[in-house]
């Protein structure tokens, strides 16, 4: 790869008003209750994360639509003036269509799209900062509103961004992603807000 290049792995995750759940411990004979809301709401994160140096980036949508899968790669080039940006994905429908084209004409050149075999999550290294993201903001946690719900989500990628030295470091690397080693850096793009565009 030459200066200015960029690798990143993407995909998209859910973000659910509704709890996730983990295994949780309690005194014997008690179970504990995780509450929920009546009506969960779901929100999408689409994110990717820069092989290299760890650098994600992550903009949420009330959709993960084709429009919303080429805003992401907008928002990749963008990061990337100069060079080749070359993104490793699933095979979605989402991620081929005219859209997502458009984008890919638009770029001259200067954007690749790499297909994952389909089914094979463990080929996709951004899989495990979604993990991660569910353990610490979603697992057996109800928040308020799905507004602040989002406002975790948005402190929690923020926080990534602002101590990246906060995991243990896997040499700089920020791929592979493994349990314990450091977690990408995170970049919110775009307005966040719990009404999502689209």
């Amino acid at each position: 790869m030459n200066e200015g290049d960029a690798f990143y792995y993407a995909d998209e995750f859910n973000i659910s008003w509704l709890p996730t759940l983990r295994a949780l411990w309690a005194p014997r004979g008690r179970q504990v209750m995780v509450p929920t809301p009546a009506q969960p709401t779901r929100r999408y994160g689409l994110g990717a994360v820069e092989w290299r140096t760890g650098e994600a980036v992550v903009i949420t949508r009330r959709h993960k639509r084709r429009r919303e899968v080429a805003e992401l790669l907008e928002a990749l080039l963008q990061r990337h003036p100069h060079g080749t940006v070359t993104v490793a994905w699933d095979n979605a429908s989402t991620h081929e269509d005219d859209e997502v084209e458009a984008v890919l004409r638009g770029a001259a050149g200067r954007l690749v799209l790499l297909y994952l075999p389909t089914y094979s999550p463990w080929l996709n290294p951004v899989e495990m900062l979604w993990r991660h993201y569910r353990r610490e903001v979603t697992h057996c946690e109800l928040y308020e509103s799905i507004d602040a719900l989002l406002d975790a989500t948005r402190t929690f990628f923020d926080s990534l961004n602002q101590s990246p030295g906060r995991y243990p470091s896997g040499q700089g690397r920020g791929v592979p992603i493994r349990p314990r080693t450091r977690l990408p850096r995170a970049v919110m793009l775009a307005p966040f807000s719990a009404s999502g565009r689209g």
